[in-house]
This record gives structure tokens, C-alpha cells and sequence, in this order.
């Protein structure tokens, strides 16, 4: 036991670039009977020219014991041993020792530019100089220019922004614009699906897992049959799972709908995409009963999936009011809703405000998120290194045969795992000690869906090949531990 506690103190100071030598030497002087091939498995993590200054604050154990007296308990965390972050650069993280990891969660698909990109925090600094907040009672550029920057990105009449702090907040208005426009409650959202943990949100959320026994704004939702092309009844065939919308709309309403609001890929549900033909049925089918369609891009969107730069674009349809969130910020809690002049006009019926929608430091950074996508062409990036992930992820299930499916698009990939690929087992427990081999080799990645059996692969769109290569390393490593 002493000998493999060695081993592995040496195999995690052998794969942390960026460590002072001196921490390498103690580690293989207490190491030394180790046998010489014991690393030769370990995978190289690529080269990176940055190294964070020293970090002297609080520990691992010291910081987790204020977690537990002072925080929520409900918060919980990944690893057996939870890490202490405290440095980022670009699509790397740092722990307390100066241990670079890899980052292919990308803080829950919001690092899109990269962890403390130059440009971004150069923004961010110079606005919170002049000034940090004014409210939206004053006028501000900062706030104009990014609504203007956004309304951009948007097809069709999508040009009228509401800045909020969360994509919860987000879908939150959005839901009540859309009843407030129809004149109808009625809201239909999928099964699987995630909007939020607030009143309104959390009703229309269709997971137990994310749903508290308290009174929600769910009177009138109903959850239609997820399109889930792995798991769901018509495989791939997205008209035969819209015509459950339809019966919804002729047997559990008045022939009227509110709206219907849904992910393009379902992040926290375990990044499931939509069967094909789903969502143009659909949008059809409601706009007939007078409802809004509502597009939740608050992981999808801006430029994650590569191929566009909105998820509800690859579907060939444009909604009446997009949700966003994460990405938009790079990491700052900023979220919006964008919709038409003529929807919009529905929140001047009564006085509409949100303290810190549209922050001048918050849209500033976001405004310079925008930029850094275009000028480093991190969606083309998303695409083709995606695309190139998600092709070897593929090879790794052909080996693998705990690997039950593969899916996604771009940097937003899900990696499901089962136990039998007959009946689909969800393989809830084996995931856990393959996140922890892949933390040992410096690789953080999250996880997720209804089972918790599925690799959320959502790193920040800096990600290269080399990259992917660490981590497809060391993700069949692990799986070869099993």
C-alpha cells in the first residue's frame, strides 16, 4: 500500500507542468522503489506557457470546513477529495499546489473564451474604473452596445434585449412574457428537460431530481415526450414524437397554448439531442394553437455547438423569444431574453425592472465575449475540434463497451456509460471512479443526465486537438481501470 501511495504522488507531480522541480524530486525520492515502467501509461499533457503565481490562502481542508458550517448543504461536489481552484488560464485550471488540470467542463458550459482571457478581463477592469453601477435609470453605452452586439447574432426580427443575472432569470421572464402575450397559461416543455430553479422554471422543469415538493408556477405546464434518439420510444424519428405536442394541445388545454420552451441539446439532462424533424413540427403545431415559441440557449448557444451559432439554428427554425445565459458572460452572472419589437411591448403594461440586468461591468465583459469569438474564431474552432473529439470519442466506444453512446455537437458532448448496452443500465457508479482517474491525470470533466451516467464535455472553445488527445488519453485509461 505504501509503495502505491508513492506511485502515485510521483505519477500526479510527473503530469503537473508548471510544478516547482524541487516538488518532483521529493516525490520520486519517496517513490524510488517504484518499478521504471510504472508511468508509461500516463498520458503527456500538452505544453502551455503560463504558470500561476504562488498561492499562500486557505487549504483544501480548511476551505471545505467553512463550506460545511457556513454554506448550503445542498452543495455538493465531484471528487472523493474535492479540489481547491484558485488559478485559470484559458482552458486550464490551477489548484492550490500549482497543479495545471485540463478543463472539459468549462465551469457547466460557461468558459467560452477561456479562463481569465486577456480581452475579456481587460474590459471588465477598465468599466469597473469608471463605473460599477448605475442602473438602467441612467444611461450607460456599455449596455446599449452589447444589446446591439447581440440583436446582431439574432435571425429574423430578434432584436429587443432584456438583460437579467442567471439564464433562471431568463426563462423566468421569458415564460411570463410569453403567457402575457397570448392571453394563455398553458406552457408545454419536454420531459428531461432543465429552465431554472425558480417558481416558474422549476414547473417547467421535467426532472424529479431538480424538483422540490413546494408550490411552483407548474398550474397549466404540461411535459411532452422527450425526442431522445438513445433512449426514447421512436428512436430518431422526431414527427412521431411531435404528434404527443399535438394531443397535449387537443386533450389537456382549450385548443390554446402560452408557448412551448425547450433546449436545442439538453444539457443537464445529459446533453440529449433532439431527434430530427422534432422541433419544425412542433413550432408548427403551436404557433396553430396561438403559443410563442420559447428557444432555452443558455448552454447551446453562442457558438458551443460550432455548426451555428445558436442551437435552435441546425433545426432550420427561428423562435419568437431566445433565452441566454452562461456563455454570453465567459464566467460573469449575466443573462437575457431577446424577442420582437411587437412581443416586447407586452412588459410596458406594467412597470418592468431588474435592479442589475444589464450592469454596465457585466455587459461590458459580455460585450467583449462577443469580440473574442469573432476575432479568434472560437465557433469554426468548436467545430472542427469538436467534430475531431467527438470522432475519437466514438473509436473509444468501439473499445469500450461501457460506453453506451455518444452524442452532442461541437463543445457541448455527452458520453453516456451503461453497464449493459442491451437494456441501457445506467452505469451511475463506475462513472464516479473514472472522473477520479481522469482527475489524478489532470483532466476535469463533469457529468450528468436524470442517472447521473453521463460525461457533460463541454470545455471552453479554446480547446485544441492536442488537447483532446490528453483527454481522450486519459479518459481510456481510466475506463480500461474498470
Amino acid at each position: 500500500m505504501q509503495r502505491l501511495a508513492s506511485s502515485r504522488r510521483l505519477l500526479q507531480a510527473a503530469l503537473a507542468p508548471g510544478r516547482a522541480q524541487s516538488s518532483l524530486s521529493a516525490a520520486a525520492a519517496a517513490a524510488a522503489p517504484a518499478p521504471e515502467n510504472a508511468f508509461a501509461a500516463a498520458p503527456k499533457m500538452p505544453p502551455f506557457d503560463y504558470m500561476p503565481p504562488p498561492y499562500d490562502g486557505p487549504r483544501a481542508e480548511e476551505i471545505s470546513r467553512k463550506r460545511a458550517e457556513f454554506l448550503s448543504p445542498s452543495l455538493f461536489h465531484f471528487y472523493d477529495r474535492p479540489l481547491n481552484i484558485v488559478d485559470g488560464k484559458m482552458q486550464y485550471l490551477f489548484d492550490e499546489d500549482g497543479r495545471r488540470y485540463l478543463d472539459a467542463f468549462g465551469g457547466i458550459a460557461t468558459v467560452c473564451c477561456g479562463h481569465c482571457h486577456p480581452d475579456v478581463v481587460e474590459a471588465i477592469v477598465n468599466q469597473a474604473k469608471r463605473i460599477q453601477h448605475s442602473t438602467v435609470l441612467y444611461l450607460n453605452h456599455a449596455i446599449a452596445d452589447f444589446a446591439e452586439a447581440l440583436a446582431a447574432k439574432m435571425p429574423g426580427d430578434l432584436k429587443v434585449v432584456f438583460f437579467t443575472n442567471s439564464g433562471t432569470e431568463a426563462n423566468e421572464l421569458a415564460l411570463m412574457i410569453a403567457r402575457l402575450y397570448t392571453g394563455c397559461h398553458d406552457i408545454i416543455s419536454l420531459r428531461n428537460g432543465y429552465h431554472g430553479n425558480a417558481a416558474g422554471t422549476m414547473g417547467a422543469t421535467a426532472q424529479c431530481n431538480w424538483k422540490f415538493n413546494v408550490v411552483q408556477a407548474s398550474t397549466g405546464v404540461h411535459h411532452a415526450l422527450n425526442p431522445d434518439p438513445y433512449r426514447g420510444a421512436f428512436g430518431s424519428d422526431g414527427e412521431k414524437y411531435a404528434r404527443d405536442v399535438q394531443e397535449i394541445i387537443d386533450f389537456g388545454t382549450t385548443g390554446r397554448v402560452g408557448g412551448f420552451i425547450s433546449e436545442a441539446i439538453q444539457g443537464v439532462g445529459g446533453i440529449v439531442e433532439l431527434a430530427p424533424g422534432y422541433l419544425p413540427a412542433v413550432y408548427n403545431m403551436v404557433r396553430k394553437a396561438g403559443g410563442l415559441c420559447i428557444a432555452d440557449e443558455v448552454q447551446a448557444g453562442v457558438a458551443r455547438t460550432g455548426s451555428h451559432f445558436w442551437g435552435f439554428e441546425s433545426h432550420g427554425v427561428i423562435p419568437d423569444i431566445v433565452t441566454m445565459a452562461k456563455g454570453i458572460g465567459n464566467g460573469i452572472p449575466i443573462g437575457a431574453v431577446v424577442t420582437t419589437p411587437e412581443i416586447a411591448q407586452v412588459l410596458t403594461r406594467r412597470s418592468y425592472f431588474n435592479t442589475f440586468g444589464g450592469n454596465p461591468v457585466s455587459t461590458a465583459g459580455g460585450h467583449a465575449v462577443l469580440k473574442v469569438l469573432e476575432k479568434e474564431k472560437l465557433q469554426d474552432n468548436a467545430f472542427v475540434v469538436g467534430s475531431y473529439l467527438k470522432e475519437r470519442l466514438n473509436k473509444l466506444k468501439e473499445k469500450h463497451d461501457i460506453i453506451g453512446d455518444v452524442r452532442g455537437k461541437g463543445f457541448l458532448l455527452g458520453v453516456e456509460l451503461v453497464t449493459d448496452r442491451q437494456k441501457k443500465t445506467p452505469a451511475k457508479v463506475e462513472i464516479g471512479h473514472v472522473m477520479n482517474h481522469m482527475k489524478d491525470m489532470g483532466v476535469l470533466v463533469g457529468k450528468g443526465g436524470f442517472y447521473g451516467n453521463v460525461f457533460r464535455v463541454t470545455p471552453p472553445l479554446c480547446f485544441t486537438k492536442e488537447d483532446s488527445d490528453f483527454f481522450i488519453e486519459a479518459m481510456d485509461i481510466s475506463l480500461s481501470k474498470l
